[in-house]
């Protein structure tokens, strides 16, 4: 069959390129319109119950899209009239931004900061400075001591040292465009031109802004590292072949995968750009394997007097197999990512087995295709022959191979596996680090974030809603104690910086209804009572003033906790502290719901990649044994071919753990690409021992061959996409940086393997689906004294 397609495919050439050039056409107009942007519901996995219950009251207490904007006096506190201006203006300003819930702007100088006064004239309920700002310095120490005395504004608003204060403002999801806030929120804040006062900006808005900020940048990295293949191809390769047929097919397969993509809806995330190199890497890498192979049988053939035509068609023979194999292996080790109920890994991992498929076309079938009609060059493009340098390092590999050092390579390997093996257990499930992963520690976001959490009780929030169905149900003492009860346990956590609860406002309205007597702050005796506090609270509020902290039915209501940082730890012992309260102080009536906000919806991710990454990790690995089994027809090649693979991702998350690396919503996807990453080089060198054995060779004669031919084209691979990657480290998105660093320590790993650990294992084992059940002929010295030996102790 292989043979029979190969014939046909070479038979028909211009009518196979004139249809796939027109294909490659017909998707690039199509690319043209292909949407990049980061779209946040993508990034939710829906069916989560923490999810459920931030769909469920993000509207009344705050989504997780919340952007935090801290003033900071430089010099002084912030009750300076120049200081509260710029506070004012910007409260004023971001009620003007795209997809704003105006109802959720809050500062000091908003109307939702209120002040509960009691006196023998009546209860009044005003916004602690809006409307007007205070200029004389007996209304500037009137609005601090208002500020010192309200425990809802001291700590959460301004900070303990009253150095600065904080603007936040949620947005409406389902209009939120993450470019275009960023843009109007930066260039507001970059208007303050206020001597003395520090302006900074936290919030999932603005971190995925900065992504899409930094976007140019990024492409001209990947630009650099085109250049970069196409020099190193031309130096290694020394033919003009070799340098433009692999760009050829990475063109064609990147405008497929993109064209295909725009027409089935799916949209381009900036955070994958690192995920398209690498496959557009593997196109890179299939077709090096065929030019390889065709400039050894093309100097055969035409010395025997016939057309380069036969040469590729010998070619694609005997290179089907494998390439196929590898590409199906990448495409269904990457299929299993869309398991996860998260849509973004969802729709990448259409993506990516879309974009991995193309690669069958643009370099198994076009390059060779297009070989067919190469003439073997009389002589070299420059004279600069890195030939002799690749022969030395092959032959070096093939010493190692076929001599007793063979065992030396797999007792190490072993050793190194099961190190690695053990300081993998360590890698850790979300973010690993304080402040966002997808930049760098020193970014203006993170140090803005550090600046802002060691001011207030955190930037990231997450809310437990208490309540249930019944209407009036938060007023009822149980429920209200429970809150307060809640709270004192979870702020003994150190990460969680404090909380806020309607069980924090109705005491301090309770005991200002008693003059400011400090005996009486505390909760209501009865619902009636409770209900009485809850109405001159919100006796002069407005819209949207108790959406923080109850529902419009008083039957939910939340617990707000700050958190310092979203790194991985902390969120689950968080949220695993949080149960083992519910567990220990169930409620009569009504529940606690987890889990709202940006921690919130981290957790939900956090438990979906922990529950399931394992689990994707061996179905991928099941995958690759049956593939391996099914075209091989052995059980042992399966087996076999788990060695490269295996040994690649332990070594590969044994790093991330050195480094900080946490397994989450972006890096999952390259680690599922890995799995099949692994085992390409080692199918083809493992194949081409296998025809060369079939063709009559001996044992080392055909381990020599498939080094010096399918190991070359190895070499060349590695050696080009390790160099272009690494440039990715230059990036100022420290995410995409990190990737390309583990991009370029698989291809390592997946390259030693392939030349030195596999050659060795098939050289020991002499598995049968390479070998067969006939008679290996000797091809040295050395083995005929080995049989000879084996004789004689016989």
């Amino acid at each position: 069959m292989t043979e029979n397609f190969a014939n046909w495919l070479i038979r028909f050439r211009i009518w196979v390129v004139s249809l796939i050039a027109l294909i490659t056409l017909g998707f690039g107009y199509a690319a043209q319109d292909i949407e990049v942007k980061t779209v946040f519901q993508d990034l939710l996995p829906s069916d989560h119950e923490y999810v459920k219950t931030h769909n469920a009251f993000k509207d009344t207490f705050g989504g997780s899209n919340l952007v935090t904007i801290m003033v900071e006096a430089e010099d002084g506190n912030i009750f300076q009239p120049r200081v509260l201006q710029v506070v004012d203006h910007l409260t004023r300003e971001l009620q003007k931004v795209s997809a704003v819930n105006p109802f959720q702007v809050v500062s000091i100088a908003s109307k939702k900061l209120k002040e509960v006064k009691a006196s023998t004239s009546g209860i009044e309920t005003r916004p602690i400075m809006w409307p007007d700002l205070p200029q004389t310095e007996a209304e500037l120490q009137e609005l601090e001591e208002k500020v010192l005395r309200n425990s809802l504004i001291y700590g959460p608003y301004v900070s303990a040292d009253l150095s600065s204060t904080l603007i936040t403002v949620d947005f409406i999801d389902r209009l939120l465009d993450y470019e275009t806030a960023f843009n109007e929120i930066t260039t507001l804040v970059n208007s303050i031109d206020e001597p003395g006062v520090v302006v900074r900006l936290v919030g999932d808005p603005i971190l995925y802004g900065w992504v899409n900020y930094y976007l140019p940048e990024t492409i001209n990295l990947v630009l650099m590292a085109l250049l970069v293949v196409v020099a190193l191809l031309f130096i290694l390769n020394r033919t003009w072949r070799g340098t433009f047929l692999p760009l050829l097919s990475g063109l064609v397969s990147a405008t497929w995968a993109l064209g295909i993509s725009n027409l089935i809806g799916i949209h381009f995330d900036p955070l994958v750009i690192v995920i398209a190199m690498l496959i557009t890497a593997r196109a890179i890498s299939h077709s090096v394997q065929i030019i390889t192979r065709y400039n050894e049988e093309v100097e055969q053939i035409e010395a025997g007097g016939e057309s380069s035509g036969a040469a590729a068609l010998t070619t694609l023979k005997e290179l089907l197999r494998p390439g196929i194999l590898g590409i199906a292996t990448d495409a269904c080790c990457v299929a299993v990512v869309a398991l996860s109920p998260i849509p973004l890994l969802q729709k990448l991992a259409l993506l990516a087995v879309v974009w991995v498929g193309t690669v069958a076309v643009s370099a198994i079938i076009l390059t060779p295709v297009m070989l067919s009609w190469v003439k073997h060059p009389r002589g070299y493009a420059h004279p600069f022959n890195v030939g002799r340098l690749l022969h030395w390092v092959l032959n070096l590999c093939h010493l190692i191979v076929v001599s007793k050092t063979r065992y030396v390579v797999v007792v190490w390997t072993a050793i190194v596996l099961m190190v690695c093996g053990y300081f993998a257990l360590s890698l850790k499930v979300g973010d690993a680090n304080p402040g966002s992963p997808i930049l760098w520690p020193d970014s203006q976001y993170n140090t803005d974030s550090a600046a802002i959490n060691d001011k207030f009780q955190g930037a990231d929030r997450m809310f437990v809603v208490i309540g249930g169905d019944q209407p009036d149900l938060v007023k009822k003492p149980e429920i209200l104690n429970a809150m307060q009860e809640f709270q004192r346990f979870i702020e003994v956590q150190p990460e969680v910086g404090g909380t806020l609860s309607i069980a924090d406002v109705l005491p301090a309205v309770n005991r200002t209804l008693r003059e400011g007597n400090p005996r009486y702050e505390e909760l209501g005796e009865t619902q009636d009572i409770n209900g009485e506090l809850l109405y001159m609270f919100e006796a002069g509020a407005e819209p949207g003033d108790m959406d923080r902290y109850v529902d419009t039915e008083r039957a939910n209501g939340s617990v707000t906790l700050f958190f310092r940082d979203r790194q991985g730890e902390t969120v689950r012992t968080a949220v695993s502290r949080i149960k083992e309260f519910i567990a220990s102080h169930p409620l009569e009536e009504g529940e606690f719901k987890l889990a709202g906000g940006l921690i919130g919806v981290i957790a939900a991710v956090n438990e979906v990649i922990l529950s399931g990454q394992l689990q994707s990790i061996a179905l991928a690995l099941l995958i690759l044994v049956i593939l391996c089994t099914v075209v091989y027809r052995s059980s042992v090649a399966g087996m076999f071919f788990m060695v490269p693979v295996v040994l690649s991702n332990t070594v590969t998350f044994s790093f991330m753990a050195y480094m900080g690396i946490g397994m989450n919503i972006n890096t999952v996807p390259v680690a599922a690409l890995g799995i099949g990453l692994g085992v390409d080089y080692a199918l083809y060198i493992c194949d081409r021992i296998k025809q060369e054995l079939n063709a009559g060779a001996g044992d080392l004669e055909a381990i020599e061959r498939a080094l010096h031919s399918a190991g070359k084209g190895v070499i060349v691979t590695a050696f080009v996409l390790i160099v272009s990657v690494l440039l990715v480290y230059q990036s100022s998105l420290k995410f995409q940086a990190e990737m390309g660093l583990l991009v370029a320590l698989w291809l390592t790993v997946s390259a030693f393997t392939a030349l030195f650990v596999m050659p060795a294992l098939a050289h020991i084992f002499k598995p049968s689906f390479i070998y067969g059940d006939r008679k290996i002929p000797s091809s040295t010295t050395e083995e005929k004294h080995e049989v000879v030996n084996e004789k004689a102790a016989a």
